[in-house]
């Protein structure tokens, strides 16, 4: 087994992770900056869930803090990093590109200088789907990249292009496409939608509902995410990119629908323009990452459910 540290280890893909990699026996050390992006009680009780069923300690490190990162990369030493730290939201980044830059750009800048001063040789990193906007459907790895239309996309299209050029030998992607789940973001359409549905608010559906994404359960994203990472562990010298995705195309509204059937209520709906940091439709090719065993297993109505229940339970709504 090996020790695995995850950099935004409190956030809502890194502490599913997490918890998988430790079920698996490994050695599980990581940090998070706790800023204020969104509810920091909720980044708080994810990793104190962590530390009560895990025993896993989640350190409070900023990776635009260079000094505290060297030392804390020091202290843990690990066989891989998974960097999955970064402001996310790609409406958000529209209103906010410098905190976008400084996170996302200089922080990863940070990690990989810190990186190659201890040798650490090995780094799975999170990128995402919008570097892929503009080109046809469905998205594939070994297209050109597109046209991200956010602060969001191009800091994680420059991300890529930092580590293909940086010295450390084994640097592999990860392009995420629309996760949902439990302990999930509060700005995500699922956590949102859901809030303001039982809040009876009105619900802002972009491009008058003509949306369409490829909507990816976490506990499939966590389970291609340690796929690669095997791969990583087992490899000397690579430089590659996968998608992970679910793979299926689903309309805003059929999302919507599932989400009114759990809760059993109608949504107010809000039909509003296209938002220029959007693009209309996403999907996924998986086939290169399927080859080595990955397949997204939840269906939206199941995965759905899940964070429905979770949510009820976390907020002790009915």
């Amino acid at each position: 087994m090996a020790t695995i540290g995850i950099t935004g280890m409190g956030g809502f893909i890194g502490f599913h992770l997490a918890k998988k990699l430790h079920d698996e026996g490994h050695e599980v050390c990581g940090f998070d900056s706790y800023n204020d992006y969104y509810d920091p009680i909720l980044k708080a009780n994810r990793s104190e869930n962590l530390r009560a069923n895990c025993g896993i300690e989640t350190q409070n490190v900023d990776l635009k803090d260079r000094k505290e990162l060297d030392l804390w990369m020091k202290k843990r030493y690990p066989d891989v990093i998974i960097h999955l730290a970064a402001y996310a939201g790609v409406r958000n980044s529209m209103d906010c590109p410098d905190d976008y830059i400084q996170n996302n750009v200089v922080g990863t800048h940070n990690l990989i200088e810190s990186c190659k001063k201890y040798d650490i040789d090995k780094v799975v990193f999170a990128s995402t789907s919008c570097v892929m906007a503009g080109n046809e459907l469905p998205w594939k790895e070994d297209e050109k990249v597109g046209y991200p239309l956010n602060p969001y996309g191009y800091t994680k299209l420059c991300n890529e292009s930092q580590f293909i050029a940086s010295a450390i030998p084994t640097t592999i992607g990860l392009r995420f496409f629309t996760v949902y789940g439990e302990w999930g973001r509060p700005d995500m359409a699922l956590f949102d939608f859901t809030n303001k549905i039982i809040k009876n608010e009105p619900i802002d559906l972009f491009n008058n509902g003509d949306m369409i994404r490829d909507f990816t359960y976490v506990g499939d994203i966590v389970n291609g995410v340690n796929i690669v990472t095997d791969l990583a562990l087992k490899s000397e010298t690579v430089k590659d990119v996968y998608n992970i995705g679910n793979g299926r195309q689903v309309p805003l509204m059929e999302f919507v629908e599932n989400i009114e059937f759990q809760l059993q209520r109608k949504a107010q709906k809000n039909f509003v323009p296209k938002h220029p940091a959007d693009t209309q439709a996403t999907w996924s090719d998986t086939t290169k990452l399927q080859a080595l065993g990955y397949k997204a297993e939840t269906p939206i109505e199941e995965g759905v459910e899940k964070f429905i229940t979770w949510y009820k339970g976390y907020y002790n709504v009915n």
